[in-house]
């Protein structure tokens, strides 16, 4: 898979994923609607919060209207998806999906009944909105985005991840560089830590960069018991520069210092992460390189997610012993 396929597919499945989720329940009260229940979105991008903690409070509330745009009806959003020249995207110099999907509903118009236009282009228009309110929001309060949500579970074999939970399975072993160029491979990593919690997270995924912090402060927990937080950002496999500049470029500014590695993306690691149906994924793996239980797929600020991921930290230091 080349890189800009890669990097479409990372947008566009954590988006499809994460959201068909929910799309099933929504499907059939919404029918007819591009939006679902969307009333109060000027209400909300007319919102101006007077300090950090009702600009998280708002920030989570425009990331769930931007849910339910996409879901009002999914089923016409997966056909622009399906539109898309794969082999020709790019998200936007200004990242915001609203623009990128406006894209992809004009050069398809004519896939598509003057009625659905209408309301993807609505749709659009909406999601362009929200996402030029929450880029400011992040902008004036940078804390924002770290607000704790109820995030999602769901099973790792739904999510197209790892096999049979029982079984350990290794993680592909790698030959490949930190962000600062320094050598990395895969057996001197996990067998120098009693257990390494391997995040998978791209650059313009907001769930992915709301939880760095987290992540960072998670990476300080386990240096104590010998462990390591790292991380791996789709865009810069193969060494992307431009990428790995907006990667160290968000990481300092969420004060995350914990390492961050790229490798080649027709690598066996590379194949794996290209195969990953949702950003962020987090796996935990032992000393021996073994994958511990399931993955946990979304963001690990929620309670549900946490108490996830400490179990299986737990269980990866318990077979370090």
């Amino acid at each position: 898979m080349n890189k800009k396929i890669s990097k479409l597919l990372t947008v566009m499945l954590a988006i499809v994923l994460a959201l068909g989720l929910t799309a099933c329940s929504k499907k059939e009260e919404a029918k007819n609607s591009p939006t679902g229940e969307n009333s109060d979105i000027e209400a909300l991008l007319s919102a101006e919060p007077e300090n950090s903690r009702e600009a998280a409070e708002l920030y989570q509330k425009l990331m769930k209207k931007e849910e339910d745009v996409l879901t009002g009806n999914m089923e016409l959003w997966e056909k622009v998806f399906l539109l898309v020249d794969k082999d020709n995207i790019t998200v936007g110099d200004d990242n915001n999906y609203g623009s990128f999907l406006l894209k992809i509903i004009e050069d398809g118009k004519d896939k598509f009944s003057e009625a659905e236009l209408k309301l993807l282009k609505a749709g659009a228009e909406q999601i362009k909105g929200l996402e030029e309110k929450l880029m400011a929001l992040e902008e004036k309060y940078p804390d924002c985005t770290g607000a704790k949500g109820e995030g999602s579970s769901i099973d790792a074999d739904s999510a197209g991840m790892s096999g049979n939970g029982s079984e350990m399975q290794g993680f592909p072993e790698f030959q490949g560089k930190d962000l600062d160029g320094n050598d990395v491979n895969s057996s001197e990593l996990f067998s120098g830590n009693t257990v390494t919690v391997v995040n998978f997270w791209f650059t313009t995924c907001k769930p992915c960069v709301g939880e760095l912090g987290d992540l960072d402060a998670l990476n300080n927990d386990l240096a104590q018991k010998g462990g390591a937080v790292v991380g791996i950002n789709a865009f810069t496999l193969d060494g992307d520069q431009d990428a790995i500049r907006a990667a160290k470029e968000i990481l300092s500014k969420k004060g995350a210092s914990y390492k961050n590695i790229w490798f080649a993306s027709d690598s066996d690691a590379g194949k794996f992460t290209s195969g990953l149906y949702a950003f962020p994924t987090t796996y935990v793996v032992d000393k021996n390189g073994a994958i511990i239980g399931q993955p946990i797929v979304g963001a690990i600020t929620a309670a549900e997610q946490a108490e996830k991921l400490n179990a299986l930290i737990d269980q990866a230091l318990e077979s370090s012993k």
